[in-house]
């Protein structure tokens, strides 16, 4: 090889791009190492959502036979901390009873008060949130076969009522036809549980002082709102509505009326004094009597007793014990034995007394009331049979029809612990540090995987 040879060999060899072995080798060694790093995050992040989300997500088909399992449980707990809402996945199905009260975990953020809801078949344990106080049996009803729950919706500025399916979680909103309502509540299901009796509340004069209380009762599409009657708020139009198939008896001040579906009134009559229709379970099950109850005068003792709806005329005992030593009674319906069970509203010694004539019925809001309990009155029996106890500060209950008339009870045993909404952000806010912590630790690698990228750019021709 020639000395020229040579020279033009170096010259060209000196022309020729140098490979960066080492930086290449480098940056793909880091390259590999980050993907693996992003593909465990991954991978640990979808596992962690999917443990968490699945769960809840998941809609396990309905038990065809849960209505006819329905069952009264024998007690009721507190809703546990992070318990689920009747909205959320998995469906609850059909309620056996709901439950409100003072309780701290019977209230949300903002004074949000919380209905706890329990399955008919099972201890499984929801709750619902409501805007305003809203007593159970007052101003939320379950229907007759437990599938769905009533409540006023809070919002004065459109009067709504809304309903929630517990089997499939939708809510529909039944908007007020009532002219210059300011306030919807629902206060009890007809019998087939096909439509809702609503109370509206109309201002009388322009700064709100008085109100006219609306009654109607309105299909559950909404599409019709049958008007039964209307009188001051100091009546209570509705305070009480008992349903028998086709027929729903109410009571305002101290008359009971009866009318059809259609708003046509069959009858009415006053009532004794220290007497009230008894409840939503007033109507007997042959539909041929009402039933009041009756408090002993200036004492604590109720009775219940039947009369001819048609005129108020008393027509005989019914054999049951007397409740005694409460505040007061309310008629949730009829078990097949003939018993009827009614929520009795236990006194709180602490609280001061008030004069009995000044008492209402039920005063679930009362804060004479400690807790409440569901008692069983047994024809010929000597005594009522507590068949369902509360913690103190539930208030009041609700019960389905269904569950009462299928006469069947189970030995409790409510949840403890968490709900599933605590582990639903458990596992949320662990996915989120877990992540922020991987991002944190490969901020470095980050950079210099950023910097390859830049240099590989500028060795590009033309870069």
């Amino acid at each position: 090889m020639t000395a020229r040879l040579r020279e033009a060999l170096r010259w060209t060899a000196e022309d020729v791009p140098t490979y960066p072995v080492y930086d290449r080798a480098l940056a793909t060694a880091r390259r590999d190492r980050r993907r693996r790093l992003t593909a465990a995050a991954g991978a640990l992040t979808l596992l962690a959502l999917a443990g968490v989300v699945v769960p809840l997500t998941r809609t396990p088909a309905l038990d065809p036979a849960a209505a006819a399992d329905a069952a009264l449980p024998d007690h009721i707990a507190l809703p546990p901390i992070g318990t689920l809402h009747v909205t959320d996945r998995p469906r609850l199905g059909p309620a056996s009873i709901v439950f409100s009260g003072s309780a701290p975990r019977l209230h949300g953020l903002n004074d949000t008060n919380v209905i706890g809801v329990v399955a008919a078949n099972s201890d499984r344990y929801r709750i619902m949130r409501t805007g305003r106080e809203a007593p159970a049996g007052e101003s939320v009803h379950l229907s007759p076969d437990g599938r769905y729950l009533a409540r006023p919706d809070g919002d004065q500025d459109d009067p709504d009522v809304d309903v929630v399916d517990l089997v499939t979680g939708r809510t529909r909103q039944l908007t007020s036809t009532v002219d210059g309502s300011v306030g919807s509540t629902p206060v009890g299901w007809s019998a087939d549980g096909r439509s809702l009796v609503v109370r509206d509340d109309v201002p009388v004069a322009f700064d709100g002082a008085t109100y006219t209380s609306v009654l109607s009762v309105v299909a559950l599409d909404g599409e019709r709102w049958t008007r039964l009657a209307a009188g001051a708020q100091e009546a209570r139009v509705g305070s009480t509505v008992a349903a028998d198939p086709g027929r729903l008896a109410y009571q305002y001040g101290r008359t009971v009326a009866v009318t059809d579906l259609d708003g046509r009134e069959l009858s009415s009559f006053a009532l004794p004094d220290d007497t009230w229709l008894a409840g939503k379970g007033a109507w007997r099950p042959d539909g041929v009597t009402l039933t009041l109850a009756a408090r002993r005068s200036h004492t604590t003792e109720w009775t219940l007793r039947q009369v001819d709806p048609a005129s108020g005329r008393d027509v005989g005992p019914l054999r049951l014990p007397a409740v005694s030593g409460v505040v007061a009674i309310r008629l949730l319906g009829w078990a097949p034995d003939g018993s009827a069970l009614v929520a009795a509203y236990q006194p709180d010694p602490l609280a001061p007394d008030r004069p009995l004539e000044e008492q209402t019925d039920p005063p679930t809001t009362d804060r004479r009331v400690r807790s409440v309990r569901v008692l069983a009155l047994t024809p010929g029996a000597t005594a009522p049979r507590t068949v369902l106890t509360a913690p103190d500060q539930v208030l009041a209950v609700d019960i389905a029809d269904q569950v009462i008339q299928g006469g069947r009870t189970r030995d409790a045993q409510p949840p403890g612990g968490v709900g599933g909404r605590f582990w639903l952000w458990t596992g949320l806010i662990t996915v989120l540090v877990v992540a922020g912590t991987v991002l944190s630790v490969s901020r470095q690698r980050i950079a210099l995987w950023l910097d390859d990228r830049r240099f590989r750019r500028t060795r590009r021709p033309g870069g």
